[in-house]
């Protein structure tokens, strides 16, 4: 490779043939990929349309509804975009989705959103476990954490009376702005050389 010559593509084989040159080539291809998560995340909110589950909304109206109730209660914008994205693992990951909405967020939003997100299935289920032989106080287990009334307080105000079809929710297009800007830069990221 000739001096400062820029490429568009890595040339490894290995990573560990790798040059920093390969990682910039790297960087500068992902970087649009990155700017486009807000785009990809509104096309997945999307895809919960129409699907109900089983319940009195489909998945989509239930994330508005959570959001919307958060918004009208001055809850701040990073809240409200955990609000509107917390059930968002429903499609991909049935069995752990808490865990999808938390991970896709955790590089943009406070440790207490992010615990809130990870772990509102099991707070969410004091509402509902005991009728699956199941134990509702499955949430005592992280009774002691710093974020255990912030998770519970969002299940019980925005999160498990957010299945009612008379709601008038807020459009998706209104928390469009709100998402942009929450996912605008990350706060925390392995990547970022402040952060290590």
């Amino acid at each position: 490779m000739a001096d400062g010559e820029v490429i568009d593509r890595a040339r490894f084989k290995t990573m560990t043939e790798s040059t920093a040159e390969d990682w910039a080539a790297i960087g500068r291809a992902a970087a649009p990929h990155r700017g486009e998560l807000p785009d990809r995340i509104l096309a997945h909110l999307n895809l919960l349309k129409g699907d109900h589950g089983g319940f009195a909304v489909d998945r989509l109206e239930h994330s508005l509804q959570t959001a919307t109730r958060a918004h009208k209660d001055d809850r701040d914008e990073e809240y409200v975009v955990c609000a509107l994205i917390h059930d968002i693992g429903d499609v991909l990951g049935p069995a752990n989705h808490a865990e999808v909405g938390a991970v896709i967020l955790k590089p943009y939003v406070s440790d207490a959103n992010h615990w809130m997100m990870d772990k509102h299935g099991i707070f969410q289920g004091y509402y509902f476990f005991h009728h699956l032989g199941l134990d509702r106080d499955m949430r005592d287990q992280h009774r002691g954490h710093p974020h255990f009334e912030y998770c519970a307080q969002f299940c019980h105000l925005y999160d498990q009376n957010s299945f009612d079809p008379d709601y008038q929710s807020m459009p998706l297009a209104d928390f469009e702005p709100m998402l942009r800007r929450v996912l605008a830069a990350p706060k925390h990221s392995i990547y970022r050389k402040d952060d290590a």
